[in-house]
Parts: structure tokens; sequence; C-alpha cells
């Protein structure tokens, strides 16, 4: 399970992985740039956008640029990068790294994934609209996400470990893309930041959290 694994030359291509490796992505490049759109729907006043980003991720740089090209698409949005290249990097900020922005997009990282609640409460120090690559973001206590379901795609890699198991060589088996997507927007985050999510938006969620 991870971004792009061509990135880390792991495979030569998605529908022919090739060697000895097959699994699922979570599309964050692609998603990237829907995330900016989704935050500013929910909030079209956001002029500044922060993007928290990991440097030592191969992923961080196209993830980005997707966000930037979302960016000049919407006209009107100036981008700055928050830096965290290691869990030290990340513990150390202080929610005034967002000073003079408007709102926040967290990149999809793994690192990011296991430190989320650290995220989560620096963003919400912030006071600051944001949203994040994955449900559990949300869950636990971010205010919005939008991304690929990760528990999804554990329970579909059952069957590919079955056709593993009846002989099937990996390299044969594409690489999976998500097929379910979760918007989630928490609503008591939102009451708690003094945030108004429009209802066209919360009709649009999947899930919201009281």
């Amino acid at each position: 399970m991870m971004g792009d694994p061509m990135l880390y030359g792991l495979v030569s291509s998605l529908s022919r992985p090739g060697g000895n490796v097959t699994g699922f992505t979570f599309m964050h490049k692609e998603l990237s740039a829907k995330r900016l759109e989704v935050l500013r729907t929910a909030f079209p006043d956001i002029s500044a956008v922060a993007v928290l980003l990991n440097p030592a991720s191969l992923s961080s740089a196209p993830n980005f640029q997707a966000t930037a090209e979302a960016v000049r698409s919407i006209g009107q949005v100036t981008l700055a990068t928050v830096v965290a290249g290691s869990i030290e990097d990340l513990l150390a900020l202080r929610c005034t790294v967002f000073a003079g922005v408007s709102g926040v997009v967290v990149l999809g990282d793994g690192m990011f994934w296991n430190h989320r609640r650290d995220i989560v409460t620096l963003v919400n120090a912030a006071r600051l609209p944001a949203i994040y690559p994955e449900r559990e973001y949300v869950e636990d206590g971010g205010l919005m996400a939008y991304g690929a379901n990760a528990p999804d795609n554990f329970r579909r890699a059952a069957d590919n470990v079955d056709r593993l198991l009846k002989g099937a060589n990996p390299g044969d088996l594409p690489i999976q893309q998500p097929v379910r997507f979760d918007f989630v927007v928490n609503l008591k985050t939102a009451r708690l930041l003094g945030l108004t999510i429009p209802q066209l938006v919360l009709a649009r969620a999947d899930e919201v959290i009281e």
C-alpha cells in the first residue's frame, strides 16, 4: 500500500508490475488537486494555503505539483510550504508556522499518517480550515478529509493473497487503484474552531461526524 510504486522503482508499470511485487495505490497525486478544490468550495474566502509536506518522500514533489496546478487553475490563491522531513521536524513545529495563511492542505505521507494526532493538534491550534488525505485524520479531530478508503484497500488485498497462494505471479497482478473514496467532515471540530461549513458541502459528504 503506497502512493505511487513507480516513483520508487518497485514496478515498471501499474498494469504490469513485473518482478516480484504487486499491491495497491492510494492515488495521492491524483487526489491532491481535488482536496484543494474541496477546501476552497467549503471556504471560498481562502486566499493563501499552506501545504504540509515531507521532502524526504519521493511522492511529495508530484503531490505538491498537483496541488500547485490546482492553485493556478483556481486563481487568486497563493501557496506556501510547511516542511517536515522527519518525526523530529514534525514534532518541533508550532502553530505559528501557519501565520499569514487562511487554509491548510496536508499531503499524503506515511510518516504524517503515523503522527496524524500531532498534526491535527498543530493545525487546530492555528484555528484554520484544513483538509487531510485520509478519514482517520478526521476521526482524530481533523476538520475534513478526502481520499481513498484505506481499510477497503486492505480488505481487497485478501483477493490478491488468495491468488498468490494459488500460484499466481505477483508481477502479473496489476497494481490496483482504490474504488472507494471518503469525504468526511467533522462538525464538532468546525464548531470548536468557529468555522461554518456550507450545507451544500455537507450534503456531498459521505459521513458527517457530529
